[in-house]
Parts: C-alpha cells; sequence; structure tokens
C-alpha cells in the first residue's frame, strides 16, 4: 500500500513537472527573441513614421505589420512591440551617422495623447 502511495505521488509530480517544463518553453508575443519594447513619440520624416525616445535620446523608423495603423497614433507618446530590422548605415560611411534602427511594429498603444516637450 505504502509503495502504491508513493509511486502516486512520484508520478503525479513528475507530470506535473513536464507541465511546468512545457509552460516555460511555449513564450508569449511579447516575450519572443527579437522582440523589442520602445516607448517614445510618432511623428513623421521625410514620409516614414519615426519614433522619438527622449532618454536615452534614439530615434527609430516605423514599419506597420499586418493590419497595424500608424497614422492614429501621430504626435501621441506611445509603447510600440515588433522587430528590430537591420539598418542600412553601417560603420564603414566613414563620416556619415549610421541610419536609424527600423523596427517592424506588431503592436501599438497610447500611453498619452500628446507627446512630452
Amino acid at each position: 500500500m505504502k509503495k502504491t502511495i508513493v509511486f502516486a505521488t512520484l508520478l503525479a509530480s513528475g507530470s506535473l513537472l513536464a507541465k511546468a517544463n512545457q509552460d516555460q518553453s511555449q513564450q508569449s508575443p511579447k516575450e519572443k527573441p527579437g522582440t523589442v519594447i520602445v516607448q517614445g513619440c510618432v511623428s513623421r520624416s521625410s514620409g516614414d513614421f519615426t519614433l522619438m525616445q527622449p532618454d536615452p535620446p534614439n530615434t527609430y523608423v516605423l514599419r506597420p505589420s499586418g493590419k497595424v495603423k500608424l497614422d492614429p497614433y501621430l504626435g501621441q507618446q506611445v509603447e510600440v512591440t515588433g522587430s528590430e530590422t537591420p539598418s542600412l548605415g553601417t560603420s564603414s560611411n566613414r563620416g556619415r551617422p549610421a541610419a536609424p534602427v527600423t523596427i517592424v511594429v506588431d503592436s501599438i498603444k497610447t500611453i498619452a495623447t500628446r507627446c512630452r516637450s
């Protein structure tokens, strides 16, 4: 009888451990490798949507993916979730600044309806 109880306990705990490991391997979209989350102000520059991040100062070019629309977010403080794509600028462009990093936007949400000055 004791052996049966011990065996059942071990079997149940092993099953729970396997389930926990399976849950950890299934990552949510925000946690998948290569995903970035950036906050800043949406604007337009040379026809491109950009995200200006104040601290640390940085500028990203935004490219919508799927059904994401960026127009409604112009002038707003937002949080963007997406993936970075390689920049066309490299350090071999002597004397010229590197091109901003491009983020392919998977989702965007408003933090404030107006950008901070």
